[in-house]
């Protein structure tokens, strides 16, 4: 939805002549929605064990969504494409193509990192968690048993 709210706001700035300020403005904001569409599509290829588990759904209904939103982002793409290029210019796309690796990049290096790190400890703490529920389940029940021949 961010994508596409971003897509409009930037067809209406190119169909008004704004300045390439606000319209690089806006498409910033509608490619870090796409990567973030993309990256959140990177991780449901390989979801927490929790996930797995517990939030089992159709298949066939997450890949179509996959695919139907997959397709309106390289529909809106071209269409970005096509109106850039009339109204800057050629080669506005390629800078654009630039700018759009640049966002990337940094996301990367801050943002996607920051969250896996915070899954992974919440993996790493429910695992321990797990575990020491486990243990002390075994002790509960070794302590019970010892109890009932007369050990303790």
């Amino acid at each position: 939805m961010a994508a596409t709210t971003a897509f409009s706001t930037v067809k209406k700035f190119v169909a008004a002549g704004q300045e390439f300020e606000q319209v690089a403005g806006q498409l910033g904001k509608w490619y870090t929605a796409v990567s973030d569409f993309r990256h959140a599509q990177q991780e449901q290829k390989k979801p927490p064990i929790f996930k797995k588990l517990f939030a089992a759904g159709s298949v066939e209904e997450e890949a179509l969504n996959l695919l139907i939103q997959e397709k309106k982002i390289m529909e809106q793409e071209k269409e970005l494409a096509i109106l850039l290029n009339l109204r800057f210019g050629h080669g506005t796309m390629d800078e654009l193509k630039e700018m759009r690796r640049s966002i990337r990049k940094k996301r990367e290096q801050t943002v996607y990192k920051q969250m896996q790190r915070r899954k992974a400890l919440i993996e790493a703490i429910s695992i321990a968690g797990l575990c020491v529920f486990c243990l002390l389940m075994l002790g509960g029940l070794l302590y019970f048993i010892a109890k009932a021949k007369g050990m303790i």
